[in-house]
């Protein structure tokens, strides 16, 4: 039945890797599935016949589509079905259109869909490199014209030594998790997050991703070469060269006049009544291209800018390493735990940091082993940023991909929760964008977290690099901080966060063939020289270190540690000793399976004294320390004190106060708080208090803190 069934096998970074075609999906103009180890993820690329009418663009579209079947579990939520994307996913898809779009055919205007299943997860073997490769594959054996192949690499760095796909054991204390894409000649995509992982060693890991690589592209190319399907013919939109000749020769002078300027708002008043006088002079002339002359303004702006660039020009005046102005500010609004503004050049973002009890972690419901997120970074692109008027639709896949890049960026300088048990929210709002906002964020959320008292480890700072080349050449110049214009008609935009030391995170966006090393290499030099200019000139001089303590509007956090058979008498007979001292200190504590225990209040003192009741349920009272208690009986010879739940003792009516007391209703009632001594814990179990000898030792230490 299924004659066109074929197996291909092969062994990638240590461990076996089958591809099958010809048994499933056939209908789709690719598809394959790839089985790597006990990782299973099936590839179906597919494309309409005809070019979508009116656009000015190739339109691509990639799913990374997550089933928690294959993990073994139910989805979490009410419908009990997945929803939409998980971040996790949306951010692999983008992982993936970036290194393939480059090699589709740039005048192609159909539609072409790569969906990505994740059918079956072994934790050592990635799920997204399969799913790379498996688009690779089913792209390359279908008809669709494309320029590829391409493979993708995990590259660890645990103990010092470069790993290639690390495995779960791996993952877990590596010191950098990159994924390189690339073609048997060039690197084509670059993502990482790293523990501060110095240039030359990134440099080293990227190369050493790419060896491998080539070999997984030889064996795609020889799959393709046994079954691959001849290309489909397509209808090219390249621009009419008569056309464009001649809008050039009647505007090139006017565009220079108006690109040539450093605001954004005045570039686009200068180009408007010169498209408004191309499209005049040249509408009825080509009455069935009218889009095309559209194609041919855009052409002939990325033309000038380049050529300007590869001279050595740009477009506001900078010279070619030269960041625009910059500006830092800390502590610009009230009430909040903490904010940061950056500033860079027409860019501008504000980053809001939050702080929040450790149970307001966010729950994740999706492959990964990781089920709860503490750091999270967000990140929003509202369309006045850019002076345009869209409505508001919640975050896109942009605004996801930017946001994790922040986040990733700062995540090796957040304190761990033993250090600083608080959950984190950092929202980065752009409100203003010319150019590397990503980058933007990081910065504006260094300043926001140091502002907020967060003891982060190192500050850190983001900045871009843009690239052009020339056909048929492998010239290249580089620039450092580019803005949106250089970005739109560049070839690179490598973005490159870390902190003094090393990088922390890399994005890589490209729309040439791909990466030299010398490229690669030539931004990481001058990503560094920028990045530690911006450190120590601009943001170090807004705020030179994190506040020593939280907001006062920041809840105070409290942490300690209780034996695990103790949980349940801190919690109580249907949580109700956990839940009085809740209500009792106007507190939130939450304690984890492992007898973490996580305090939280906007009172310092209240927050104390949880933690106090807490640690004397769980551990035994100690003769010699003092408590806080509350008077819960009053007898002839005495008052009964509760020190904790459950835990009360006896102070005798002689050591009720330094004077002799006649009647213990002279002294307390019940319901009084009052400080008490432990003096003495006898084989029983029953605890003697004393108000005398706390009263006595404290104003003692008085006293002494005085003299």
């Amino acid at each position: 039945m299924f004659e066109n069934y074929r197996t291909f096998e092969t062994t990638y970074a240590g461990r076996p890797l089958i591809v099958e075609t010809g048994k499933t999906c056939g209908l789709s103009n690719g598809s394959c599935w790839v089985r790597y180890g006990e990782t299973v993820v099936m590839a179906n690329v597919t494309a309409s016949a005809k070019p979508r009418e009116g656009i000015d663009f190739f339109p691509l579209s990639v799913d990374y589509e997550e089933r928690l079947y294959s993990v073994g579990r139910i989805p979490g939520s009410f419908t009990k079905r997945e929803g939409k994307p998980s971040e996790k996913a949306i951010l692999t898809s983008r992982c993936v259109d970036r290194p393939i779009r480059p090699l589709f055919p740039k005048d192609m205007r159909n539609d072409v869909s790569v969906v990505m299943t994740v059918l079956a997860v072994e934790p050592d073997n990635s799920p997204e490199i399969a799913g790379m490769i498996a688009t690779s594959v089913a792209i390359s054996i279908s008809d669709i014209p494309w320029n590829g192949p391409i493979a993708g690499i995990n590259v660890g760095l645990v103990d010092g030594e470069i790993v290639l796909n690390p495995t779960l054991e791996q993952r877990a204390k590596t010191d950098l998790n990159l994924t390189v894409a690339g073609t048997a000649e060039k690197i084509v995509m670059i993502e990482a997050g790293a523990n501060e992982v110095p240039e030359d060693t990134m440099l080293d890991a990227i190369l050493k991703g790419h060896e491998e690589i080539k070999k997984m592209v030889a064996f795609i190319n020889d799959i393709r070469a046994q079954i691959g399907k001849p290309k489909f013919t397509f209808e090219s939109m390249e621009v009419d060269h008569d056309m464009f000749d001649a809008i050039e020769a009647f505007a090139s002078d006017r565009v220079k006049v108006a690109l040539d300027t450093n605001d954004k708002n005045v570039r686009d008043e200068r180009l408007a009544p010169i498209v408004d006088d191309i499209h005049a002079n040249f509408d009825e002339k080509y009455p069935e291209q009218i889009p095309m002359i559209d194609e041919c303004i855009y052409k002939l702006q990325k033309k000038i800018v380049r050529a300007w660039l590869y001279e050595g020009k740009r477009v506001d005046g900078r010279g070619i390493d030269e960041i625009r102005p910059l500006a830092a500010e800390v502590g610009i609004l009230p009430r909040v735990h903490g904010s940061g503004l950056f500033t860079r050049g027409q860019t501008q973002v504000l980053t809001v940091c939050t702080l929040g009890p450790v149970s307001d972690c966010q729950k994740i419901d999706g492959l990964d082993e990781e089920d709860s997120k503490r750091y999270m970074h967000q990140y929003n692109f509202p369309s006045y940023s850019v002076g345009e008027t869209k409505p508001s639709r919640g975050p896109g896949r942009r605004e996801i991909g930017h946001g994790a890049l922040a986040e990733r960026a700062l995540a090796p300088v957040i304190p761990s929760v033993e250090d600083f048990p608080y959950a984190l929210r950092l929202v980065s709002e752009v409100l203003s964008s010319n150019g590397s906002t990503s980058q933007g964020s990081i910065c504006g959320s260094t300043l926001a977290l140091m502002d907020a008292g967060v003891p982060i480890k190192a500050p850190v700072a983001g900045i871009s690099c843009g690239l052009i080349t020339l056909p048929d050449s492998d010239d290249f110049m580089t620039m450092v901080d580019i803005q949106g214009l250089e970005d739109f008609f560049g070839d690179m935009d490598f973005k490159v966060g870390g902190t003094h030391k090393g990088i922390t995170a890399i994005q890589v966006d490209i729309k040439v063939d791909g990466l030299t090393p010398a490229i690669i290499k030539q931004a990481f030099e001058k990503t560094r020289k920028a990045r530690i200019y911006i450190l120590d000139e601009i943001m170090l001089k807004a705020i030179p270190e994190s506040r020593p303590t939280v907001n006062k509007y920041a809840p105070k956090m409290l942490q300690t540690k209780i034996p695990v058979d103790k949980i349940r008498e801190v919690i109580g007979q249907g949580g109700k000793v956990i839940q009085k001292i809740s209500a009792d200190c106007d507190v939130k504590i939450d304690i984890s399976d492992d007898g973490n225990v996580f305090i939280s209040g906007v009172d310092g003192d209240n927050a104390n004294k949880a933690l106090q009741i807490i640690n004397t349920i769980a551990n035994d009272p100690e003769v010699g320390a003092i408590y806080k208690g509350k008077v819960v009986r009053i007898m002839d010879f005495g008052a009964f004190v509760e020190i904790a739940p459950g835990k009360d003792g006896l102070v005798h009516i002689s050591k009720l106060d330094k004077q002799r007391v006649e009647k213990v209703e002279d002294v307390v009632s019940i319901g009084d708080e009052i400080v008490v001594k432990v003096t003495e814990i006898d084989r029983q179990g029953r605890i003697n208090l004393s108000r005398k000898d706390a009263l006595a030792e404290i104003e003692a230490k008085k006293t002494g803190a005085n003299n």
